[in-house]
């Protein structure tokens, strides 16, 4: 744990700094560039509480990522399942709008859990019945969900009152944003209780993967299969099961978004907050605890970066995507460099 600690705290370093230097290249002060990064991600109580929001589901996404880790697996379509799973759930409140909030809302997650899970699932049967490597099938998953739900929501659940490519409202039973206490407490921030259900994700994925037998069928498989197979443990139940849990966590940015947020669902909503989450989960180690920390970092630096296409000349707000890309380089780096020792 210590040792992980430490390379990420290097990686950080190594990140900041590295952008600090391309600042200075190219005619910025690299303390003016951090201080309006600073005072954007956590100047006021606003800020702060966006920060949380952009945090949020970058939790879910890293957290689907991390589960088909720890199995063996690369999930690289978290970006379709979670599209494809806040559908579902969208779907799921225009169908039925008048139930209560206390029924109505974790149906309607448990509902885009389930679409989103059959999404993954879909990746680790290929993997298991046809030998289809995961990371291929997930990229094309990504593009068949994109085309899926961009049908859905222009032909089948467009709003009739805009031109945007956007479902009707959900009804003020689903839609939490007005009443959340965090919406109050962070002073009309877009965060909401969302954020409690990502924390109490992550401490329940942590239990599932260290403190269950499913868990250690899980890593089990990750570090050897064939050891898992000559100890009894099916791979291909649990590379299955891994893939529909993966899918099920990506699609409870839906809560976030929609159900604490929008209030709708809009065509292309997600900056693709998937392919961020294997950042977040990479940066943790794949550790479900973690994730909660690289997950605040890197919703940190996407508010942060914000502000620097006012305040700055010559530095854009892409400058948080080279500090999360010199990160992971340093942290991989000193992986590597470990690793070459030991040999």
């Amino acid at each position: 744990m210590k040792d992980a600690l430490l390379k990420t705290l290097a990686g950080l370093i190594f990140g900041f700094l590295g952008a600090a230097l391309i600042s200075w290249i190219v005619g910025e002060s690299p303390l003016f560039v951090m201080k309006v990064m600073f005072e954007s991600a956590f100047g006021s109580v606003y800020n702060f509480g966006l920060s949380l929001f952009y945090a949020t589901p970058l939790i879910f996404t890293g957290l689907s990522v991390a589960i088909a880790f720890h199995a063996g697996l690369f999930n690289i379509g978290a970006e379709g399942q979670l599209a494809l799973g806040a559908l579902a759930a969208t779907c799921f409140a225009l169908w039925f709008p008048s139930l209560s909030p206390w029924l109505g809302i974790p149906l309607a997650l448990l509902f885009g859990a389930i679409i989103g899970g059959f999404w993954g699932w879909i990746a680790g049967w290929l993997k298991e019945k046809r030998g289809s490597h995961e990371v291929i099938t997930t990229i094309m998953l990504n593009f068949i969900a994109a085309a899926i739900v961009s049908w859905l929501v222009t032909k089948v659940y467009q709003s009739p009152i805009v031109q945007s490519p956007e479902t009707a409202e959900i009804s003020e039973h689903y839609f939490i944003q007005e009443r959340d206490p965090l919406y109050q407490i962070f002073d009309g921030a877009p965060i909401s209780i969302a954020l409690l259900f990502a924390i109490g994700l992550a401490i329940g994925v942590w239990v599932l993967l260290f403190k269950t037998k499913l868990g250690f069928e899980i890593r089990a498989l990750g570090k050897s299969e064939s050891t898992a197979e000559v100890s009894g443990i099916s791979s291909s139940k649990v590379r299955q099961i891994a893939m529909f849990l993966a899918g099920a966590c990506a699609s409870f940015v839906s809560f976030a978004e929609i159900i604490g947020s929008a209030g709708k669902y809009r065509l292309g909503f997600s900056p693709e907050y998937g392919f961020m989450g294997i950042a977040v989960a990479l940066l943790a180690r794949n550790n479900p605890i973690g994730i909660l920390f690289s997950a605040f970092l890197f919703g940190a630096l996407h508010k942060g970066a914000a502000d620097l296409d006012i305040e700055t000349e010559f530095v854009t707000r892409d400058l948080s995507l080279v500090i999360q890309s010199l990160i992971l380089i340093a942290v991989a780096i000193a992986i590597e460099w470990k690793k070459g020792r030991r040999a």
